[in-house]
């Protein structure tokens, strides 16, 4: 019978905090007597990236058998 493996804690590594700073200018104008209408357009472009690794593990076992004469 083989002991029961023992579980070590997590290692719990700190969160990496990347900061982005967006900047966006307002502007308002200020219609004498003229009437101009501001269209303003957003687009959002939403970019997905999925990294990944890989690593491979080679695992060999090795049985002797003593089968008498």
């Amino acid at each position: 019978m083989q002991p029961r493996p023992i579980v070590q804690p997590p290692i719990v590594h700190p969160t990496k905090c990347c900061v982005q700073h967006h900047y966006c200018t307002f502007i308002v104008p200020h219609i004498h007597p003229s009437h101009i209408q501001h269209v303003n357009h957003v687009l959002y472009q939403h970019q997905h990236y999925y990294p990944q690794t890989e690593s491979v593990v080679n695992e060999v076992s090795n049985q002797q058998f003593n089968c008498g004469r």
